[in-house]
């Protein structure tokens, strides 16, 4: 794991709670890269997705990972959020979801999103898959 800067914003508890989980389900160096990145605009921002996304919600217990990502695939599908959807469905992969059954979570979409945001996020996924074949 890549040294953390030393800014304010990444001092609290819940702060580091989340970029443990985050790391977890995005991988390291994807979260890493984003945390060295973040400058004095957008260190905030990397601190509110880290504790609100990540240290409040994703770690709740009230659903499994797993369950979250599928959720959040679907999410990303009706909000026709392509970016987010491929890091998500990495994250899915991470979180147990299998091809299958994000197969049948897009297909879901198709009936209440729409077929072009369907299309849309079977494209991605293929890309994903294919991409993550090749590693």
């Amino acid at each position: 794991m890549a040294e953390i800067p030393n800014r304010p914003e990444y001092q609290s508890d819940l702060f580091k709670q989340g970029l443990a989980v985050r790391r977890e389900v995005l991988g390291a160096d994807y979260v890493d890269g984003s945390i060295a990145r973040a400058d004095d605009f957008n260190a905030a921002f990397q601190q509110l997705t880290t504790e609100m996304a990540w240290g409040t919600i994703w770690t709740r217990p009230g659903l499994p990972r797993k369950t979250r990502s599928i959720v959040n695939i679907a999410m990303l599908v009706a909000l026709n959020r392509g970016a987010e959807l491929r890091l998500h469905l990495r994250a899915a992969l991470t979180n147990g979801v299998s091809r299958d059954e994000i197969k049948e979570i897009l297909l879901q979409t198709g009936a209440y999103c729409g077929i072009p945001a369907c299309l849309e996020a079977f494209k991605i996924a293929t890309e994903v898959f294919k991409d993550v074949d090749s590693k």
